[in-house]
């Protein structure tokens, strides 16, 4: 049986039968049936909560006349992300915004939660940055085809058209190392920062710990800002159109 946090062992509580049920109808059944939800899923559905609630706060209180912090906030990160996406897509980068600061808000809620005593990091676990590699993966292809159509394979085939084959062969590696790029310095970096605070806090409880806590939250909004940096450039090289 693996550990479970506190929250973790609450949704097990209630919906174990759920969960066997869902990954028995995809023949993944759990390796263990009383504690079928894992700690990275329950962290992860507990951001999901927590930032929904939080947009619908921040939609039922927007102003023009007299915007709150937390509407400031938001206004400041879509700028950002708004600016550097326009400096990297250029033209037509807009369509791409919503979804850079959904993943943004995401990973950065996702790295700095596991600052909350009793709670962990869900992106210190691999299978969250994957699933955040494989999303943006597959978005930015997706984008590629739909801006270029059939053209967008010319961006696989190089400049001269006798070295295409190794070309084409060299791009599909490269791009499916961009998975492996994102997943690993995402979880390296978070799961140091995790255990690095854990180790601290239980040798010093008191003082020491609160350096290596904001070194943890500088860690947290540099890998978020290099995630996302990452996702626009390869958005950008995606929907670029060749000449």
């Amino acid at each position: 049986m693996p550990e479970q946090l506190w929250i973790t062992a609450l949704l097990n509580k209630y919906f174990a039968g759920v969960a066997n049920a869902i990954l028995n109808a995809v023949h993944l059944p759990s390796r263990y049936p009383q504690a079928p939800i894992p700690n990275q899923l329950a962290m992860e559905l507990l951001v999901f909560v927590i930032l929904i609630l939080t947009f619908i706060l921040v939609r039922s209180s927007l102003s023009v006349d007299n915007p709150r912090p937390l509407q400031h906030t938001f206004e400041m990160i879509d700028s950002f992300v708004a600016d550097q996406a326009h400096e990297v897509i250029g033209h037509g980068y807009e369509g791409y915004t919503g979804y850079l600061c959904t993943l943004g808000i995401f990973i950065l809620t996702c790295n700095m939660i596991g600052l909350i005593p009793g709670f962990e990091s869900p992106t210190a676990i691999p299978s969250v940055p994957l699933g955040c590699a494989l999303v943006t993966w597959f978005y930015y292809h997706l984008h590629g085809i739909r801006h270029n159509g059939f053209g967008y394979i010319k961006h696989f085939l190089g400049p001269v058209w006798w070295l295409a084959p190794l070309m084409f062969v060299i791009e599909i590696a490269s791009h499916l190392a961009r998975i492996l790029s994102l997943t690993v310095r995402l979880f390296a970096n978070m799961f140091a920062g995790d255990m690095v605070t854990l180790v601290f806090f239980s040798l010093v409880p008191i003082g020491i710990p609160v350096i290596f806590m904001l070194l943890h939250t500088g860690v947290s909004f540099i890998q978020t800002y290099i995630f996302v940096l990452l996702a626009t450039v390869y958005i950008g090289e995606a929907v670029a159109h060749e000449h």
